[in-house]
C-alpha cells in the first residue's frame, strides 16, 4: 500500500509580501501559526497560490525551508516544486527533500505543451529522484496540458507517484481517474467548488485556496465526507460557494491576497504580471467574507 500523504483540507498558502516585493517571513510565520491552530491537516508551499512560479530560486528554496521549519512536523509540508523545465524541478525537488518536506507537488509542465507520452517522462523523471511521495497537480486552464485518466493510470504505477490534485474541473475524467487508478491511489479536489463531488468518488480531501480564510471550516467539510455525512458537507459546500466564487473572480492568488491582507495577514502585493484586485471586486470579496462571519 502506497502512503497516503493526508486526509483532509491542505491549504495552498499564499505566500505573504512587503511592498517592495519581498518576501514577509515573519507574517507568513503567523499565517502557519493561524493554520495549525485551526486545525488544518496540511500545508502546501510554494504552488499556484504561493505564487511559486514568480519566486527566485533562492526565494522558492528559502520559502519551502522556511515553512518546513516553522511547522515542525506538526502537519505535513508537500512542497510546490514542479516545473516545466523537468531538470529543475528534479533541483527543487530535491532540495524540498533535504530540507525536510513529507510530499511534493508536481505541476504539469506549463507553456512545453507535452505529451501524454512526455509528461510520463518527465513525471517518471523527477519522481525517480526522490524518496518522497510526489503528488501530480492537473490545472489545464493554467498550464495548457491536460493529465488523461489513462496517463494517470500509468504513473500511478511508479512507487512514489501517490496522488493527483485535480483541478481540471471535469468531473467525468476525475471519476474515470479514480477509477482506473483504484483506491491505493489519492485523488484531492484542486478546486473548492468541488470538494464534496470529488470526495464522493472517493477523493482523499482537498488542496485549497480557501482554507487560506477558513481553515476549521474547509477541513470539518472534508472530515464530514470522509465520515460519510454528504448531507451535511454539501450543506457546507453550497453554503460557501459565494464566498468560492469571489475568490475567483480574478485569477487565483489575486482575491486571496487581498482576502488575507484585510484578515492581517500582510499586504495584498503580488508578482507582476499579477496585480491587486479592482476596488469592484474587493467590495464584494470582502462582503462574501463577512457574510461568512469573518471579521474584516
Amino acid at each position: 500500500m502506497k502512503k497516503t500523504v493526508f486526509e483532509g483540507a491542505a491549504t495552498a498558502i499564499i505566500t505573504p509580501l512587503f511592498e517592495d516585493g519581498s518576501v514577509d517571513f515573519e507574517t507568513f510565520g503567523a499565517l502557519i501559526e493561524f493554520q495549525i491552530a485551526a486545525g488544518i491537516d496540511a500545508i502546501v508551499v510554494a504552488g499556484t497560490t504561493g505564487e511559486g512560479s514568480t519566486l527566485s530560486d533562492k526565494e522558492h528554496r528559502d520559502v519551502m525551508d522556511f515553512c518546513i521549519k516553522k511547522t515542525a512536523h506538526r502537519v505535513p509540508v508537500i512542497a510546490g516544486t514542479g516545473s516545466n523545465d523537468t531538470a529543475y524541478a528534479i533541483e527543487l525537488t530535491q532540495a524540498a527533500e533535504e530540507s525536510g518536506a513529507d510530499a511534493m507537488l508536481l505541476v504539469t509542465p506549463y507553456y512545453n505543451k507535452a505529451t501524454q507520452a512526455g509528461l510520463i517522462k518527465s513525471f517518471s523523471a523527477v519522481a525517480d529522484r526522490t524518496s518522497k511521495p510526489c503528488i501530480l497537480y492537473n490545472v489545464p486552464s493554467r498550464t495548457g496540458c491536460n493529465i488523461l485518466p489513462a496517463t494517470a493510470a500509468e504513473l500511478s504505477r511508479h512507487p512514489n507517484i501517490v496522488g493527483i490534485k485535480e483541478a481540471s474541473g471535469n468531473i467525468s475524467q476525475i471519476a474515470e481517474t479514480a477509477a482506473l487508478c483504484g483506491e491505493d491511489f489519492s485523488v484531492y479536489s484542486g478546486n473548492d467548488d468541488q470538494i464534496v463531488p470529488v470526495m464522493s468518488l472517493g477523493g482523499k480531501g482537498v488542496i485549497s485556496v480557501l482554507s487560506n480564510l477558513l481553515p476549521a471550516e474547509t477541513s470539518k467539510m472534508c472530515r464530514l465526507c470522509l465520515e460519510g455525512d454528504y448531507k451535511a458537507a454539501a450543506k457546507m459546500q453550497l453554503g460557501f460557494l459565494p464566498l468560492i466564487s469571489a475568490l475567483f473572480c480574478e485569477v487565483n492568488p489575486i482575491p486571496v491576497k487581498a482576502a488575507m491582507s484585510a484578515m492581517g495577514y500582510g499586504t495584498d502585493v503580488l508578482r507582476l504580471p499579477l496585480t491587486t484586485i479592482s476596488d469592484k471586486n474587493r467590495s464584494v470579496l470582502l462582503s462574501e467574507m463577512r457574510k461568512c462571519g469573518i471579521n474584516v
